[in-house]
């Protein structure tokens, strides 16, 4: 896809090209087709944060917890299960999947919602570090890295999509 196209595109097809940029969350599209003409990548992702950004606490709240957890058999959106396959969550060992599944749930269970990385930035290893090492943090702390880390994959997934 080119930005030149997605600059002239009607709102609902612009929408339709974006939406899943953010995790199953059209809205954050929907939110800055209004701003078009974006001059680069970097406006629109900026743009696209700026919007995320500005839906208060329960639209943080839904965003985070439209993704997916890490390591899981369910079915995943297209660019959650290549992200997940990048670094080979798609096949984990049954002790890893165990240990993947068991962090899920105390992390869930602690701040009532998923634990978010950037999957293509990290190995296996780093993402389970990060796990260990963020489940002691406080909600406010999670929060904010998640938001961090969403509008990193956002920045990946429009990388991808759009020729530059």
């Amino acid at each position: 896809m080119d930005l030149r196209d997605l600059n002239a595109m009607p709102t609902d097809d612009f929408v339709e090209a974006l939406g899943g940029i953010f995790e199953h969350s059209p809205w954050v599209a929907r939110a800055v087709a209004g701003k078009r003409p974006f001059a680069d990548v970097d406006a629109l992702h900026g743009a696209m944060v700026e919007a995320m950004q500005g839906a208060g606490e329960a639209g943080h709240l839904a965003l985070i917890r439209a993704h997916p957890d890490l390591g899981t058999r369910l079915k995943l959106s297209d660019s959650s299960t290549a992200e997940q396959a990048s670094a080979g969550l798609d096949q984990l060992s049954p002790e890893e999947f165990a240990r993947f599944t068991e962090l899920n749930t105390r992390y869930r269970d602690r701040f009532g919602f998923p634990f978010i990385i950037a999957v293509r930035d990290n190995t296996r290893a780093q993402i389970l570090q990060a796990f260990e090492r963020r489940i002691a943090n406080d909600r406010a702390s999670e929060v904010s890295t998640a938001l961090a880390q969403i509008a990193r994959i956002a920045r990946i997934r429009l990388d991808q999509a759009i020729a530059q």
